[in-house]
């Protein structure tokens, strides 16, 4: 599954941040073509088809560069407000849970608080490795977003929520394991603090 492909129709996106910071540093005309072009959504509680979403960002890739990607996710997690969570192993966890809460399949969101239910569709983040000792982790994402998109978001999440007297975290795609810019199923980050 390469990135850019959304694993299954009628699934949308969730808020107005993606459409807005991903298009944040091009000109306004570019900006507002690229709206058009992919009829989006940028006021606040829009809900974009998740495909087209896709396509924009990877035109603001090839535009402006594959790095763009990666402020982009470091941006959603700023815009992202969360509630206590305690402990950077529960924040990485709880990417899946957020990934899901921002994602509507059919009109419904994809996961619901109240129930702990979760529909399948968008792939999902998850932890396959956390030693707090050795400060070091691992995640998997089977997701249709970029690999630079995620590292940023990933990278976001453990500066947020490392624990204090951590070193510079750093996220980095393990290209000994399968990723999806060669055509893979997921991508996998190691990370450390």
């Amino acid at each position: 599954m390469a990135e850019y492909k959304a694993f299954e129709p009628n699934i949308e996106a969730g808020g107005n941040e993606i459409p807005i910071v991903a298009l944040g540093s091009l000109a306004q005309s570019k900006k507002q073509e690229i709206i058009k072009k992919y009829n989006l959504k940028t006021e606040e509680g829009a809900w974009n088809d998740l495909q087209s979403l896709l396509h924009a960002m990877r035109e603001v890739s090839q535009l402006i560069g594959e790095m763009n990607l990666f402020l982009i996710g470091k941006e959603v997690v700023e815009a992202t407000a969360f509630p206590p969570i305690d402990g950077l192993e529960n924040a990485l966890r709880s990417i899946d849970v957020a990934y899901h809460m921002n994602h509507r399949k059919n009109g419904k969101l994809m996961f619901d608080p109240t129930t702990g239910q979760m529909q399948e569709g968008i792939g999902h983040y998850q932890v396959i490795g956390f030693d707090a000792t050795a400060k070091k982790a691992a995640m998997k994402c089977h997701t249709p977003y970029p690999s630079k998109f995620e590292e940023g978001l990933i990278l976001q999440i453990t500066r947020k929520f490392k624990p204090q007297g951590s070193l510079i975290p750093k996220v980095e795609l393990d290209e000994t394991k399968e990723t999806r810019r060669n055509g893979g199923e997921s991508c996998t980050f190691n990370i450390s603090w």
